[in-house]
Order: structure tokens, then C-alpha cells, then sequence
């Protein structure tokens, strides 16, 4: 079954569903994710192509990247305009040992150049001993620079993007915080207000980022912060590929105001229980944006705010105190304080600061359902935002004096998004009834008042996705 307004793939079993090679051309937006098929009685992976407006309704096309074309399978990497403003793509070619580059020849991406490896040679013209994965490429002045996955990422450079000079490590360090054993793969490097971000996944912990400078005279990046966006549920392990990685394999685009959107996969993991399909699921667009402060703000793409209708709006809502001695998130002394208007919803909860300081607060989407429902809770004692099983660091101490704590809340039938304060972001899904529409609300330590409480219900987005389950315009050669 199709959610709403999330971006899936439509025909069937489709893992692994990395995001790839996104462009904004002639006003028009272009996104690729990997899709696993037969091809040549082989298994073989190719980059399926949708395009958009606006970054929520998409129309499937051809699939024109496929082992058919290029002669090997398509594994991740990311686009990037050269200098004469063609949109092209870096990414690793399936057993070809090499990374590829391939150029389009026109700006629809209809039809493209043959890739062709990259060859990397030493500054003595001997052949650069490096490890080929994930590229990425980017322009640096007129000059371009290539990194290749990795627990310690290469990089390469080139001026023509055919001859391609091996300099040394990507990165001048990595961080304290950073786990031994995480790799940079499914990399996007790109400025990011005054500094770079690095946007990445490590295999075996998810989707990350760093942010710091670009040494132009020693040519690497050099990091000054490290943070996560993704977290393990308590009932999956603590490290390994697809163990706990929910928010995985991430890509971007700049959008023409300026903006830098972002998705991830989110992995086969986040279907229901019970669940039998498992269609390469993206997260929602997310803003990303740096101001002064250095402080990384995560916002849900603007243009979601036009699927909205039928709006309500409740004020100064008393949730009570629950007794030390209740029930895990309050049990029967939740306050029930709206009802979820369809499977296709917004939220957005407001708390004074005053109101939200030192409280272990909380929402409960799907409150009627016998299972429990999901929890959304606000943790002084930890720092954290507790969305299901999942903990994120989202500490309102953190905030400055007197800002409110917003939160925004989608529901796309049981997958659930929620941005706090427009600092974190934390996806879940709901494995019990999601059917169920009461919305509860509790307060430990100290009864809290709800500023606002808003609703809308959201248009869906999906139509496209319909057409392509009947068309499969985008099926490609198994043969």
C-alpha cells in the first residue's frame, strides 16, 4: 500500500534504495535511487530516475543508467554540474574495480555519454594504489576534486575530469566522537553557510555529517564537528550494516534560492510488523541550513506546508500531573488532547519555554490503540527527544532563554517524522494500529499548558507513484 506523501519506490522488492545523483535543471528536479534487479542471469543495480516541480509530487521515467548501458551495475555516488554546466554523475561501477563518470548530453537526463573509469595516477605518473567507493565530486575554484569511500577516504583532483592526480588523504583528522571502524561512504561534500558539510553515512552506524573547512593550500578538509542522524531502537543491536541504521544512505540538492534539501533511505526496517512489501522507501525532504551560531539546523522542506487543508487550532490545553507512581507514559492518566484528522497529517505542538523547562513531557500518537501507541517524549533527564524506542539528543537547555519548544509532526499512515525546534529530526515507525486517531498528552513532575496545538490534514502526493505501479516505465533491461 502507497503512503501519502512520502517518496517510494513502486514496484516491489527494491533494497537497497540509496538516493543518488540529484539536480535541479531548466526548473525542474531530478533524483536517482538504486534499484536491485536481475540482469544477464546475475544480479545487477540500476539508477532509477523521477523528476518534480517541487520536491514532493514525481513522475517516473526511463531508467537510462542500467548495466545495459554502461556494462556493469550501478552502485552510489552523487551528481554534479562541471564547469560547462552539464549535469553528470560519479559512482562506483559494480565489480569494474573503478570508479565512473558518465556526462549527460542533454538537460533531461534522457540520454547519456558512455561512463568511463577514472584513472588516478601519482604526482611520478605511476598508478595511485587507492581504494575505489562511493565517490563523490566537486569544483574547488576550476579545479575539481574526487573522494572515494572508506575508513580513510582519497582524494584525487583533475582539471579536465579525464586526467585525475592521486593528493592524499580527504580528511586532515577525524574526531574523538567518531567510532573506530565507521567509514565515509555514500558521501556529499558542499558548502554549507560560511563552512563545509561533509554528508554521510558509516555502514555500520547510519547516516552522520561533519562540518568545518576546506584547507585550500594542504587541499583536505578539516572537521571541527561530527553529529549523527540516525540512533539505534532498543530492540536493535548495537552495531553492523542494516543492524540499526533506520536513516541510511543520504543525497542532496541545491535548490535555486539557495536552499540545500536533503533525503536518506529509510531502511526495509521501518515497515510495520508483519509488513510483506518492502519498496525503497526516502525519507522526507529536509532543509539544511548553518547560521551563525554553527549550530545545524534541520527543517522539513518548506513546500510541505501547501499539501495543508483543514486546519485546526487548540489553545492553552492543561495536561496533568501524572503521579510518580503510574504506568510507563502515564498509563491511564494521559490527558487526551486532539485526534488525528486522517492518515495524512500534520502537527505542530507549542510549549513555552518556561512550560517545557524541566519537564519529562510527552505526546502519544495512536493513544487508543491497545498496543500503546507512540510515544513522542521530551527527556530532561537525558538530553534527549524519544520518539518510539529511538533517543536523540534534544536538550531545551540547549535552546536560548524565552524561545518556545515547536514541534513539528508528520504522519504518513504508521511512518512518523519529527522535527524539534528545527535542530533535530527523528523518524519512526508505528508497528501497532495506526488506524487509531486519539492523540494523549502527559506531564511528570508538574502539570504543563500547551500553548497551541495545530492540525492540518495533508493532500497526497502519490499520483505519480499510482501511474509508475501501472506503466513501469522505469523497469529496466533484465537481458
Amino acid at each position: 500500500m502507497p503512503l501519502n506523501y512520502h517518496l517510494m519506490h513502486p514496484g516491489g522488492e527494491s533494497l537497497p534504495g540509496d538516493p543518488n545523483a540529484a539536480f535541479f535543471l531548466d526548473g525542474v528536479y531530478h533524483l536517482h535511487y538504486i534499484l536491485k534487479h536481475p540482469f544477464a542471469g546475475k544480479e545487477s543495480f540500476s539508477f532509477v530516475h523521477v523528476t518534480s516541480p517541487d520536491l514532493l509530487h514525481w513522475t517516473w521515467q526511463p531508467t537510462k543508467l542500467q548495466p545495459s548501458f554502461t556494462g556493469h551495475g550501478m552502485f552510489s555516488g552523487t551528481g554534479f554540474l562541471t564547469k560547462e554546466g552539464r549535469p553528470a554523475v560519479i559512482y562506483h561501477g559494480q565489480a569494474s574495480g573503478c570508479n565512473q563518470i558518465a556526462i549527460a548530453r542533454d538537460n533531461q537526463l534522457s540520454a547519456w555519454e558512455k561512463p568511463y573509469p577514472l584513472a588516478v595516477k601519482n604526482a611520478d605518473g605511476s598508478e595511485a594504489k587507492i581504494g575505489f567507493w562511493d565517490p563523490d565530486c566537486f569544483l574547488v575554484g576550476d579545479t575539481y576534486y574526487a573522494l572515494s569511500g572508506g575508513r580513510n577516504p582519497p582524494l584525487m583532483k583533475s582539471d579536465d575530469l579525464k586526467q585525475w592526480l592521486y593528493v592524499g588523504d580527504f580528511m586532515a583528522h577525524d574526531l574523538p566522537d567518531a567510532v573506530l571502524g565507521e567509514d565515509i561512504s555514500c558521501a556529499n561534500f558542499f558548502r554549507l553557510g560560511e563552512e563545509w558539510m561533509l554528508l554521510c553515512i558509516s555502514h555500520p552506524l547510519g547516516c552522520r555529517y561533519y562540518l568545518g573547512d576546506w584547507d585550500t593550500e594542504a587541499e583536505h578538509f578539516v572537521p571541527r564537528k561530527q553529529g549523527r542522524m540516525n540512533w539505534r531502537r532498543e530492540d536493535q543491536g548495537l552495531y553492523g550494516v542494516l543492524h540499526c541504521t533506520d536513516f541510511f544512505a543520504p543525497e542532496s540538492v541545491l535548490t535555486p534560492d539557495g536552499r540545500r534539501v536533503m533525503w536518506a533511505w529509510l531502511t526495509k526496517r521501518h515497515e510495520p510488523a508483519g509488513a510483506s512489501n518492502l519498496e525503497t522507501l526516502q525519507s522526507l525532504p529536509r532543509e539544511l541550513s548553518l547560521p551563525a551560531d554553527g549550530v545545524l539546523r534541520i527543517s522539513p522542506l518548506r513546500e510541505l506546508e501547501s499539501l495543508r487543508y483543514s486546519p485546526v487550532v487548540r489553545h492553552d490545553l492543561a495536561v496533568s500531573e501524572v503521579s510518580a507512581y503510574a504506568t510507563t507514559q502515564g498509563g491511564n492518566q494521559r490527558t487526551r488532547v486532539a485526534e488525528l484528522p486522517g492518515e495524512a497529517v500534520e502537527l505542530r505542538l507549542t510549549l513555552t519555554h518556561d512550560q517545557a523547562a524541566r519537564k519529562l513531557f510527552g505526546l502519544v500518537l495512536f493513544a487508543d490503540d491497545p498496543a500503546g501507541g507512540l510515544p513522542i517524549v521530551l527527556r530532561p533527564d537525558t538530553g534527549t527527544l524519544r520518539v518510539g524506542t529511538t533517543d536523540a539528543p534534544c536538550a531545551l537547555a540547549d535552546l536560548p532563554a524565552g524561545e518556545d519548544l515547536e514541534l513539528r509532526i508528520f504522519v504518513d499512515q504508521y511512518l512518523v517524522e519529527v522535527f524539534a525546534n528545527n535542530r533535530q529530526a527523528v523518524v519512526a515507525a508505528y508497528a501497532g494500529d495506526h488506524r487509531r486517531t486519539a492523540i494523549d498528552a502527559f506531564s511528570i513532575g508538574d502539570p504543563t499548558t500547551i500553548k497551541s496545538l495545530e492540525s492540518w490534514q495533508l493532500r497526497p502526493t502519490n499520483q505519480g507513484f499510482l501511474a509508475a505501479q501501472e506503466n513501469r516505465i522505469w523497469a529496466p533491461d533484465t537481458q
